[in-house]
This record gives C-alpha cells, sequence and structure tokens, in this order.
C-alpha cells in the first residue's frame, strides 16, 4: 500500500494535477519494487523552498525540488540507530513501527519555479512536475546523481517511469 500526503498552498489549488503527481510516486514504486511506502509532497512558494535550501544544503536560493529521507530509512540496516550511545529509543507499538519503517520522506516544490523551468525549457507544467516528483521519489529511495555513472542511472530509471506514465523521455 502506497500513501501520498498532497499538500498544496491555496494560491496553487487547481494548478495541479494531483492524480498525476500521485501516480509518478506510485509508478516510480512500483518499478522499483516498493509495494508498502508513505511519501508526503509539499507544493509550495519560492520563500519557502528559499528558506529550506538555505536552512538544509546551504544554498542561498529557491530551488525547483528538495528531498528530505526519512534518516531512518537512509543507510542504515535495522539497529544501527541502537548502536548509537546518542540516539534515543523509543518502544513503540508494531503497528505504529511499521508505519515509521514504511515512511520515505518529503518532497518539497516550488510551484513557481517549476512553472518558471518549464517554461524555460519548452516542456508543459505538469510534466515538469511529474518528471520533479519522480526525481524526487527516487533520491528518497537513496539514488543520486553525484558522478556520471549514477546521474545516467537515475536519468533511465526517471525516463523509464515517464514512458509507463505516458510522458516523453527527457534528457538532463
Amino acid at each position: 500500500m502506497v500513501e501520498i500526503d498532497l499538500q498544496i498552498d491555496d494560491e496553487f489549488v487547481g494548478n495541479i494535477d494531483e492524480e498525476a503527481l500521485c501516480a509518478a510516486v506510485r509508478e516510480t514504486l512500483h518499478q522499483q519494487d516498493v509495494a508498502r511506502a508513505s511519501v508526503t509532497i509539499v507544493i509550495t512558494d519560492d520563500a519557502t523552498v528559499h528558506e529550506l535550501n538555505r536552512t538544509f544544503r546551504d544554498v542561498d536560493g529557491p530551488t525547483d525540488i528538495l528531498s528530505f529521507p526519512n534518516q531512518e530509512m537512509v543507510g542504515a540496516d535495522e539497529g544501527d540507530a541502537a548502536s548509537l550511545p546518542s540516539t534515543p529509543q523509543l518502544i513503540l507499538p508494531p503497528e505504529l513501527r511499521e508505519v515509521q519503517n514504511s515512511y520515505l520522506g518529503d518532497l518539497i516544490i516550488s510551484f513557481p519555479y517549476t512553472q518558471r523551468q518549464a517554461i524555460a525549457l519548452g516542456r508543459p507544467l505538469e510534466a515538469e512536475l511529474v518528471l520533479l516528483v519522480i526525481h524526487g521519489t527516487l533520491h528518497l529511495l537513496g539514488y543520486d546523481h553525484a558522478d556520471v555513472q549514477e546521474e545516467a542511472a537515475m536519468w533511465a530509471l526517471q525516463n523509464q517511469v515517464l514512458a509507463a506514465l505516458g510522458h516523453t523521455p527527457v534528457t538532463p
């Protein structure tokens, strides 16, 4: 089961094909054989993304998308966190532990930035938003594009998902 919490700032409601974004997450997870996951997508403004970018990435400006993986999902085997002395250990009921372990993280998208980017690249806005959601979901799953090989692999995966959704593949 895939759960998606889509939060759209009031000023952008009506400009977003919500089902297309949810389908992008679902198809990305399906192609990666992830059957159970939760993701939050926030569609907001440049100022909010700018502040998050400055706070968490030391980049003083807006961007199209920020991905914030659930830290417990990233790079740690179950039990690794327990070995760290500064990590508080919560005792959760099994059903809450399952929910927490399936939470992949948050995708924060600047609608105005994405709108400008789509125009500059000559792509439909919906296609650009779908691409960003696929890209961000892959980041939540641990993919990156820090070097040429990683970038090629990530873009190939993005294009597979885009094709499955009926969108035109893109190049970096």
